[in-house]
């Protein structure tokens, strides 16, 4: 397995569970002196990806790029997939097919996390998982035609009533014949949401695409309750190779955080 750490670019989430807030070089010089593989860049938009310049500096870092997070569609535009209009939902979806794009001129997958909606505002659960469907069908394609996977991440009950535990949502992306899309396990949501964190891995198993490498408080791996140990088992005995992830908050800096992270991935997943 490989590893991974947060790299923000986007100054509205500097409150968020990202690492490293100081731009694009000041990330990956950090990274790289830790000896991280990756970073997971969280961009304000596709535009603000320019494919050339992020190449070039991840490759001079010795770097690869792990991921690309969607999110700022939500936190900026207040774009969902599962939005009443119409107009809105086609709208969250160019949003995530530009992201797709550039990530996977990149050579990495796209995530989308937050940007899945919720159900209200006139739409019932029921409606919003139909919404959900056709946008990952489309998105999944994209990303498939990119070479990528499309990284779908089940988030807890206070940010969606969409999935919340891995066995449902790779059960309605198996239903739906959801074949491009890919499961991100974060372990803070698991944490809250999966009784137990081991059985759900077992039970989704090569659906597992990408993992945030997360405590219990959202802190780095070792500074809250999780037991790391088994869920590295795990991840090893269902044959997955993909990069554990630092989604976290900063704390108490983010070199601590950092260092954290690249220390608790050395000892258990090297």
């Amino acid at each position: 397995m490989r590893s991974a750490i947060t790299l923000c670019l986007v100054p509205e989430a500097r409150q968020g569970p990202f690492v490293f807030h100081e731009g694009l070089e000041v990330g990956c010089r950090a990274a790289a002196e830790l000896g991280f593989d990756a970073v997971e860049i969280f961009p304000g938009s596709a535009m603000e990806v320019p494919v050339d310049e992020v190449r070039r500096t991840v490759t001079a870092h010795g770097l690869s790029i792990a991921a690309v997070g969607t999110g700022a569609g939500w936190l900026k535009h207040r774009l969902q997939l599962c939005h009443p209009e119409a107009s809105v939902r086609d709208r969250a979806c160019e949003f995530i097919a530009a992201i797709i794009d550039v990530a996977g001129e990149l050579g990495a997958p796209a995530i989308i996390g937050s940007m899945q909606g919720r159900s209200g505002e006139g739409v019932s659960r029921d409606s919003a998982l139909v919404m959900l469907a056709d946008a990952l069908g489309r998105l999944g394609e994209r990303a498939s035609q990119r070479g990528q996977p499309l990284l779908y991440e089940p988030l807890n009950r206070y940010e969606t009533d969409l999935f919340n535990r891995q066995r449902e949502a790779a059960t309605f992306l198996t239903l739906h014949g959801l074949h491009d899309v890919k499961l991100l396990c974060d372990l803070f949501h698991m944490n809250i949401e999966e009784a137990d964190p081991v059985a759900a891995l077992v039970a989704v198993g090569d659906r597992v695409g990408h993992v945030h490498w997360a405590d219990s408080n959202r802190r780095a791996i070792g500074m809250g309750h999780t037991d790391p140990r088994p869920i590295v088992a795990t991840l090893r005995s269902i044959g997955y190779t993909g990069f554990l992830s630092a989604e976290i908050f900063p704390l108490p800096t983010p070199l601590d955080a950092a260092r954290q992270s690249i220390e608790s991935i050395r000892t258990l997943a090297s």
